[in-house]
């Protein structure tokens, strides 16, 4: 047996959050009207590279570390952006024909919705700033989802704005996460559990 300890090993929690929050806001203030509709084709290599490839790496990194959590959240969201640049590309590009669709991709993203929720009621463990950051995402995709699916776009545009919230929280916790690492001690809270 060595006496030497194992090196230690970083937190990927922060990488993920920062690249699902970034995507996020930019997606979530075309979907608030804030900027305009014809800026998407920014969020499609933004999602691809950032909010989908940073997060597919830190849910690999989260597995390493045993973090269960981390590891489903960060794979499937990383995944999600993947799956939404995907559907932008190839439908404004003539390679899939979504005029027929009707409320399919406002059911999916209902779906994504109940998913959110469930890894939500597993946020009643983990810190406050985690726990904000899955209610506004769950309700986030409801409005989103019943917008699409219904053809409300009022209800869309409110999702829009609880998603800026939502992206918004994610960086925070990024942020606070990477300060008090840094610093050893907390500096930014995040509600911690007692």
């Amino acid at each position: 047996m060595s006496d030497t300890a194992s090196p230690a090993v970083a937190n990927p929690g922060p990488l993920g959050l920062v690249g699902f929050g970034l995507t996020t806001v930019l997606l979530s203030l075309i979907n608030a009207h804030l900027l305009p509709a014809g800026g998407a084709p920014v969020v499609i290599p933004l999602a691809l590279a950032y909010g989908g490839l940073i997060q597919l790496i830190a849910g690999l990194l989260e597995y390493r570390t045993g973090n269960t959590f981390g590891m489903v959240a960060f794979l499937s969201y990383g995944a999600f952006w993947w799956w939404f640049a995907l559907l932008l590309l190839l439908s404004d590009n003539g390679l899939l024909d979504l005029s027929n669709a009707g409320p399919t991709v406002g059911v999916a993203l209902l779906l994504w919705g109940v998913f959110t929720f469930y890894m939500w009621i597993a946020t009643f463990k983990l810190n406050r700033a985690l726990w904000l950051v899955f209610l506004t995402l769950w309700i986030t995709f409801l409005l989103l989802g019943v917008g699409d699916a219904t053809g409300f776009g009022g209800i869309a545009t409110l999702g829009g704005y609880i998603g800026i919230l939502c992206g918004g929280l994610a960086m925070y916790t990024s942020f606070a996460e990477v300060t008090n690492a840094t610093f050893k001690r907390e500096v930014v809270p995040v509600g911690a559990r007692s």
